[in-house]
């Protein structure tokens, strides 16, 4: 009997590594803002030591953030192992700002964090808290990659690191004993049987669907599913300002709005939060384009919006459950009320149509497919698109990191290659916080796109006569940004919370 132990990426998980280049990181990140609170020390700095205790007292529960990847030999599929050199100071940073430390200080340091490659070698997270910002704050910014977790997944960890109270106890830590590791060979013979168990696993799975209520109609379904997701790929997207090849830094801007306001132009228009969202987008993309001479009507402009496949029993998993939609936005459309309706009739078939069991059913082939066909699949399930937009739906409660409340979570989708931004929203305790991932040098007036996206939901909440509280965290009108975001992002030491990540729930996660 095999001694060792190690745990076999999903498909899915996997094409989050075989999708990442040099200048096309897959990580997923966030910036999370805090009052300093008890973590408050007398020289004005927090208190690290007490953040590196409450990780250690947790990374039990966690055991995925103590594992490094290994290849199989020859069929290079990767496979989870414990990591017998783990070092916790490696994964837990601490920097600083020039006190005072503003917004736009916080927003250059997280692009150049979040612009850096994860180090393969090692469990594949990294955590740095930053203080030194203004108004007794710190932040802490979150670096997770794609293949360990979906955004579903992150909210959850998120849960294990804060409470709902100020109130807070470390525990002890727990012993750490990695377990042992297989040779290349041992993985090698695994991976072999494992072949061999095949007919089995295919007579299994026609089984499940012959369980079905109509395994017939499940099974056009999905096929169907599968053709309208390969129909996209084979047609190109416009190209637009927005797009182009991907340099290695990034900018990182933010939004908040109040989610009461959001929800109450859902109601007014008797639509879901997705459809608002989305319609915020395409206003925002049209002006965006406009300002930059392109005219929006001879667009195509299509977005990929997660959507989570997680059932009830797996909510508390890490990896990958996450499929996507693809749509066109209406972004020729100068009226907000008919882009709504218009983006409303879409979803409407789209929920119908069950267009996310293409790439579910693309990632179960792909579990007994050659690592090439698995980047194939990759790239059609990413589909031609200009942008992604993904949402979290967050605790409507405060949190608190050791009695420090969390104030504002900021995520950040990671970009796939061609597309120059991302938006990324998370709603936490009556807000919707926006996060704006861009490429460096292509979208170098990033913030005249975030004031879009204030202006698009200004526009559409009037056409619906709901009055609105948007605050735009811009501290100047002014882009002082003069470093791009790549370089060497500071020195080490804190904890890892993950509140950030990109996929949501069905309904694209945009459904409150």
């Amino acid at each position: 009997m095999a001694q060792y132990t190690y745990e076999r990426l999903s498909a899915q998980d996997a094409s989050f590594l075989v999708a990442e280049r040099p200048t096309v990181p897959m990580h997923v990140a966030g910036t999370q803002i805090f009052e300093a609170g008890p973590l408050a020390k007398p020289d004005g700095g927090i208190d690290i030591m007490a953040f590196k205790r409450a990780t250690e007292a947790v990374l039990h529960l966690i055991p995925r953030y103590r594992q490094r990847l290994k290849w199989i030999p020859l069929e290079n599929h990767p496979v989870w192992i414990d990591d017998r050199q783990f070092n916790l100071d490696y994964h837990i940073r601490h920097t600083a700002l020039p006190r005072p430390g503003g917004d736009e200080q916080l927003k250059h340091l997280s692009a150049r964090i979040m612009a850096q490659q994860l180090d393969r070698a090692r469990p594949l997270w990294e955590t740095w808290v930053v203080e030194g910002l203004e108004n007794n704050r710190f932040a802490v910014i979150s670096k997770i990659h794609h293949c360990m977790m979906d955004g579903a997944a992150g909210v959850d960890l998120a849960q294990i690191l804060m409470s709902a109270t100020p109130e807070h106890e470390i525990a002890e830590r727990m012993p750490y004993i990695p377990r042992p590791s297989p040779s290349g060979w041992e993985l090698l013979r695994d991976s072999l049987g494992r072949r061999l168990t095949l007919p089995v696993e295919l007579l299994r799975g026609i089984e499940r669907f012959a369980e079905q209520s109509n395994p017939r109609q499940e099974v056009m379904t999905r096929l169907n599913a599968v053709r309208e997701l390969l129909s996209w790929a084979i047609r190109p997207a416009s190209e637009t300002p927005m797009n182009g090849r991907l340099g290695p830094h990034r900018r990182f801007d933010w939004l908040t709005m109040p989610l009461a306001d959001v929800k109450a132009v859902r109601k007014a228009y008797g639509c879901s939060l997705n459809d608002v969202v989305l319609t915020i987008v395409a206003g925002a993309v049209r002006e965006f384009l406009m300002q930059r001479r392109v005219h929006p009507e001879l667009i195509d402009f299509r977005v990929s919006a997660p959507v989570s496949m997680r059932r009830g029993d797996e909510q508390d998993t890490m990896g990958n459950r996450v499929s996507s939609w693809i749509l066109r936005l209406p972004v020729g459309e100068k009226d907000p009320k008919k882009r709504l309706e218009q983006i409303h009739r879409v979803t409407q078939e789209l929920k119908e149509s069950r267009q996310a069991l293409g790439v579910e059913t693309m990632m179960a082939m792909a579990e007994w497919t050659p690592t090439m066909l698995l980047s194939l699949g990759a790239q059609a399930a990413s589909g031609p698109i200009n942008m992604i937009v993904t949402n979290v739906p967050g605790p409507q409660i405060p949190l608190y990191m050791l009695g420090a409340k969390l104030v504002e979570a900021f995520p950040l989708v990671p970009l796939l290659a061609n597309t120059g931004c991302g938006v990324a929203l998370f709603s936490y305790d009556g807000k919707l916080c926006w996060g704006f991932n861009a490429d460096y040098e292509l979208i170098p007036d990033l913030r005249t796109f975030v004031r879009a996206v204030e202006s698009s939901f200004k526009e559409l909440a009037a056409a619906a006569d709901v009055s609105t509280d948007v605050r735009r965290t811009l501290q100047s009108d002014l882009d002082t940004s003069s470093q791009p975001a790549g370089g060497s992002a500071g020195d080490s030491t804190t904890a890892p919370i993950a509140i950030t990540p990109p996929a949501g729930r069905p309904d694209s996660g945009l459904g409150h």
